[in-house]
């Protein structure tokens, strides 16, 4: 028979053991409840954080298609009837693309917002490979800039070229008179022989190719008609009033540049309206099949975390259990 000490021995033995046993359990409760913040932390609420990024920029992306779309309907309609101020000048005068002078300006027509795909890029791009193509001996090129875009761009690599930079000429809705006053304005500051206005020609909100419009100076255009060129059907009039064909080529040349101009602003602004309906409703697509990846990630995470909490919990109950 056990003595009374072997016998408390023996009982403090378990009690000892037990103990042992439910401070390991409390203390593997702990840690599973500090890994599980850490899960859903780490897992969980950043891709739910990154959802509500994604859900709050589709938004703005939709709102921003609207509004482009809303703006396109009035501008469409001003540029369609502004095509006919110019058409008629280039029967009057041609559009001497091709002839040779000394003295280019290369006018880019660009937008002063972003977010509107590609098109001050290709701007850009065409107004250097005229620079290129027209560039030689005795040959000078030079900028001017309408929209911040262009000029950011052409800045780079071309500074010293930039003669004028204009900003901000959409900024109100646009008229001819505002447009008159900006043609004078290089006229009077820019010596050319040959104007060529760079812009983005709108036809559809997904098709606006470049587009090169050329503005002869009076001189070029009097020199070209008395070489024997034929520019247009100016020679077929017979001038009256007593003006002399200089003074008539004169006012020819200035009323012709002012309209070109207005129509290249206003189908360079459609352009740009229309590439950002397509800009923003691609963006809209693309963070909508973002949100379905995310959300299918989140469902997986928080699957695998009620599994991987599941086990822990039946491992601890079966460590205090035996």
């Amino acid at each position: 028979m056990a003595t009374v000490n072997e016998k408390q021995r023996t009982t403090g033995l378990k009690t000892s053991a037990f103990t042992k046993t439910v401070v390991r359990g409390k203390a593997a409760v702990r840690i599973m409840e500090k890994r599980k913040g850490e899960r859903v932390f780490n897992g969980s609420d950043k891709i739910r954080n990154r959802m509500k990024s994604v859900r709050n920029i589709q938004k703005i992306t939709k709102a921003m298609k609207m509004v482009a779309a809303s703006k396109l309907r009035g501008v469409q309609t001003k540029t369609e009837n502004s095509r006919g101020l110019w058409q008629p000048f280039v029967a009057l005068l041609g559009d001497g693309f091709s002839v040779d002078v000394k003295k280019n300006v290369v006018i880019t027509v660009s937008s002063d917002k972003g977010l509107c795909g590609g098109i001050n890029s290709t701007s850009v791009k065409v107004s250097k490979a005229l620079t290129r193509v027209y560039s030689g001996p005795e040959k000078e090129t030079k900028y001017v800039v309408l929209g911040e875009k262009g000029k950011a761009q052409l800045v780079r690599d071309s500074k010293n070229r930039i003669e004028l930079t204009i900003s901000e000429l959409q900024k109100n809705p646009l008229n001819y008179t505002q447009v008159a006053v900006l043609a004078d304005d290089i006229l009077k500051n820019v010596e050319f022989d040959a104007l060529r206005i760079v812009f983005n020609k709108f036809h559809s909100v997904v098709s606006f190719p470049p587009t090169v419009s050329t503005i002869l100076s009076p001189e070029i255009v009097e020199k070209e008609s008395e070489a024997g060129g034929r520019l247009g059907d100016l020679d077929l009039y017979e001038i009256e009033g007593g003006e002399t064909k200089s003074e008539v080529l004169q006012n020819l040349s200035e009323f012709q540049f002012s309209c070109v101009l207005f129509n290249a602003v206003l189908e360079n602004g459609c352009s740009e309206l229309g590439a950002r309906m397509s800009a923003m409703d691609s963006s809209s697509k693309n963070a909508g099949e973002m949100l379905d990846r995310l959300t299918l990630t989140y469902n997986r995470t928080r699957q695998a975390s009620i599994t991987t909490e599941l086990i822990e919990i039946i491992s601890g109950a079966s460590a205090l259990e035996g």
